[in-house]
């Protein structure tokens, strides 16, 4: 099958992505086989590109917002009969055992795996996963709408639990793409004022016609005080400007895997007043039922730009560039 893997990790400008010819994998006890319709394409895949995120395995195939088909499946599957529409995202496996695992906290288990990091993902032809954490997904809708939903979508809606945003709070957003463009709008369904702040005036364009009440540029003052905040950016200094912005009592959730370094905090300008300042990460397979339910409640306009298979470098690129609003989306 045709895929493609992260040869030599580096800068995207040094292509570390490579095109390869790879044997269709067998699905293991417990696994199904998945033939890929679309992935959509994420930060963390250009993390893993560049090194930010250091490779667990040598040519690893990324991706973790995978649509397709359940194409075979292994010894002791119960769940997927053939030809089922299924979704497989970031969280592939959990020990089940430890104290984490336990307390609903599957997401800090320390034996965790990861799609497209401990296992090839949706860059190629075909995939495996566990069945226990693939998602079943309707039959109607595109898979270039439903991709981004799989990872875009479940981290941005755990993101928001995080951030703690009261019933009709004032939520600020920092940073507007495949991630956060999703979570404004469960935010603004539910009841929530957003105010966007982000560097790009094409995104700042697309929130308000989502129903932001206001989009800034990423450093500026939100139109006031806010309750909670989310910064989806991967920029450390903004940390504190968005601390800044909270009212007394409000919560930051640090949404990404990768954050460049964060400048000196002031203990009263940014914390005091019980400020909040957490971070997220990955997500439990309760997050992610919990946002697809959301998401059929409140189906989302999703903001894609299609690449055919191919182009999948192109489409790291462009993201690594800002070339685009919404999320890039490879399809087959």
């Amino acid at each position: 099958m045709d895929a493609w893997v992260v040869a030599r990790p580096g800068p995207i400008t040094s292509h570390p992505l490579e095109r390869a010819r790879l044997p269709v994998p067998a699905p293991g006890p417990g696994e199904v086989l998945v033939e890929v319709e679309a992935c959509a394409v994420c930060r963390t895949d250009l993390h893993l590109a560049e090194g930010d995120l250091p490779p667990r395995r040598p040519r690893t195939v990324p991706g973790h917002e995978v649509v397709g088909r359940v194409a075979a499946a292994g010894p002791d599957t119960v769940r997927f009969a053939p030809g089922t529409r299924v979704g497989v995202a970031w969280l592939r496996s959990t020990c089940g055992r430890c104290r984490y695992c336990r307390r609903g906290m599957e997401n800090l288990c320390p034996a965790s795996t990861y799609t497209g990091w401990d296992a090839d993902g949706g860059y190629a032809g075909y995939l495996t996963a566990p069945e226990d954490y693939v998602y079943p997904l309707p039959e109607d809708a595109p898979a270039e709408k439903l991709a981004p939903l799989l990872c875009a979508g479940i981290i941005g809606y755990r993101a928001l639990l995080r951030c703690d945003l009261p019933a009709g709070g004032r939520l600020g957003i920092y940073g507007f793409g495949a991630s956060a463009h999703l979570t404004a709008q469960i935010a603004i369904a539910q009841g929530a004022t957003v105010h966007v702040l982000t560097r790009s005036a094409g995104a700042r364009e697309l929130a308000m016609t989502l129903g932001a009440a206001s989009a800034g540029g990423a450093a500026d003052s939100p139109p006031e005080p806010l309750d909670a905040a989310i910064l989806f950016a991967p920029a450390g200094e903004l940390v504190p400007v968005a601390l800044a912005a909270l009212d007394r009592g409000g919560t930051l959730a640090v949404a990404g895997i990768h954050l460049s370094d964060i400048p000196a905090l002031d203990y009263r300008r940014h914390l005091f007043q019980e400020r909040t300042l957490r971070s997220v990460t990955a997500n439990t397979r309760a997050d992610g039922r919990g946002y697809l339910e959301l998401a059929t409640a409140y189906p989302p306009r999703v903001a894609t730009v299609a690449y055919p298979f191919d182009a999948a470098d192109r489409a790291l690129d462009d993201l690594a560039a800002d070339r685009f609003e919404g999320a890039a989306v490879l399809v087959r």
